[in-house]
């Protein structure tokens, strides 16, 4: 399994619900709310051979009262 994360801007009062469809999708692996630009930090695995473009553009923008994300791919775990 590859990890990587996800920041997501929500629209304006909308990070908890937000929040609650991804939990309800149970595509996520961690969900935590953040201060700053971000809204919510969210790690998700994906199979070795999953895009994960395609992943993060058809499983999680696709949620309502998201503006914005930040992929963020990692490598190695410490």
């Amino acid at each position: 399994m590859t990890p990587f994360f996800v920041l997501i801007k929500a629209q304006l009062g909308r990070a908890y619900d937000v929040a609650n469809a991804l939990a309800d999708a149970e595509i996520a692996s961690e969900i935590y709310s953040t201060a700053g630009d971000y809204d919510l930090l969210v790690k998700f695995y994906v199979e070795r051979d999953n895009d994960i473009g395609h992943f993060v553009q058809e499983k999680v923008q696709t949620l309502p009262g998201i503006l914005d994300t930040k992929t963020i791919i990692t490598f190695k775990a410490f």
